[in-house]
């Protein structure tokens, strides 16, 4: 077989358009959103959202936030659209990938346990109330403790917490930030319970669809992305179907999904702020290697010690990263506390025009989605005058919340 050569400016346009941020991205809404991804990444911070809510909006605009919670967690036909479980960290999956973790939760029962080892006689009592009682939190099972920390489990909990690990419960709702816990006979859809596929077969599928949300991908691209091992990704490449590439300036080889080969991106870019737990960005050295742009989550760094700010969110416009917006709210004013572009996005006139446009249009439909009427950046690395008559020419002709 002869490789397929890729320029990077090839690659990064398959892995955008793959992501939903090249060319028609409406279609279907979130559920088709979540079925192309394939993943939603969860996270406990929430600044102008939560992330699985950001990412969304990133792609299909201003969706009602209840719309996004509705179409992860709806329950048609007394079933969910969806689960939480562990692929990249906690993730919203669209259930009919259940099968797939299979060989991840047969690895866990091997093992015997993963966080804690759990107290005798807990699981029993578990299973007796949700049987009983139905969908629970943790607080509702009566084992809720006041500390977060994930080393102080109650002893439900702990017990919980392995019936998700193993496949007996399921996580089918998030009510207050607290899981909702359900056992998985009753959650999941009978046909998808039934279904026992082997480990190979497990991974081979869950590469593929790494493959086809990313577009084109490394061997490590493949594995982060469901957080599975290297040498897994070697043992079941060749079934996936997925085309060896070489893509210029990558050092290492790569595969992409044919269907992308076939059909060349073309259509408009997005012009959005980005979650830092995002699936275009989560995997640190793949966006410096496709966008040239480092990225790390400050929220875990002293205040003293931040470069761009507690929850600096990517600023994505014409297929680039030109730089971190950090926000928050007062009132009804959406902040940018700080906004740092790229050196090269501000290194001419017409770079540093063009950057204030997008930086303007991002945060005025990032505000106008979260009920925001006004717009305010405390610190920038732009002209202050440049910025002023950008944000002006961005302010929408119609503003209002889409809570």
């Amino acid at each position: 077989m002869v490789e397929v050569e890729l320029s990077a400016d090839e690659a990064r346009r398959l892995q955008l358009r793959a992501q939903g941020f090249l060319g028609a991205r409406r279609k279907g809404g979130v559920p088709a959103m979540l079925e192309r991804l394939g993943a939603v990444q969860l996270d406990t911070i929430s600044v102008l959202a939560r992330s699985h809510e950001l990412v969304s909006y990133a792609r299909l605009g201003p969706v009602r936030r209840t719309a996004i919670e509705d179409a992860y967690w709806g329950r048609p036909n007394g079933t969910a659209g969806a689960f939480e479980y562990w692929a990249h960290a906690a993730s919203v999956l669209p259930m009919d990938t259940w099968p797939l973790f299979g060989f991840r939760r047969r690895a866990y029962l091997r093992r015997g346990w993963r966080w804690h080892k759990v107290p005798e006689g807990v699981c029993d009592e578990i299973r007796a109330r949700l049987k009983a009682d139905g969908p629970l939190t943790t607080r509702e099972l009566g084992g809720a403790k006041a500390s977060a920390d994930w080393w102080d489990w109650s002893d439900h909990k702990i017990g919980i917490e392995w019936l998700l690990d193993v496949g007996e419960v399921v996580c089918v709702q998030r009510v207050g930030w607290r899981r909702v816990y359900d056992l998985a006979e009753r959650a999941v859809p009978s046909g998808l319970l039934a279904q026992d596929p082997d480990d190979d077969a497990c991974l081979t599928e869950l590469v593929t669809r790494a493959g086809r949300a990313l577009g084109v991908a490394t061997r490590a691209d493949l594995a982060d992305y469901y957080r599975v091992k290297q040498d897994q990704v070697d043992r079941v490449i060749g079934g996936t179907g997925l085309v060896p590439v070489a893509v210029a300036g990558w050092s290492q080889r790569a595969w992409a999904d044919p269907e992308a080969l076939d059909d060349p991106p073309r259509g408009r870019h997005a012009t959005t702020l980005l979650s830092p737990f995002d699936s275009l960005v989560w995997d640190r050295a793949r966006t410096s290697r496709v966008f040239g742009f480092d990225h790390r989550l400050e929220a875990y760094v002293p205040k003293a010690k931040r470069v761009h700010g507690y929850f600096a969110m990517p600023l994505l416009s014409g297929g680039r990263l030109l730089g971190r917006v950090d926000p928050a709210r007062e009132g009804r004013t959406l902040i940018a506390r700080q906004a740092s572009l790229e050196p090269w996005a501000t290194r001419t006139p017409a770079r540093a025009e063009a950057s204030a446009a997008a930086l303007a249009t991002a945060l005025w439909r990032a505000a106008t989605w979260v009920g925001c009427d006004d717009v305010r950046v405390d610190r920038t690395d732009l002209p202050q005058s440049l910025l002023t008559a950008a944000l002006k020419a961005a302010i929408p002709t119609e503003r209002g919340a889409s809570t």
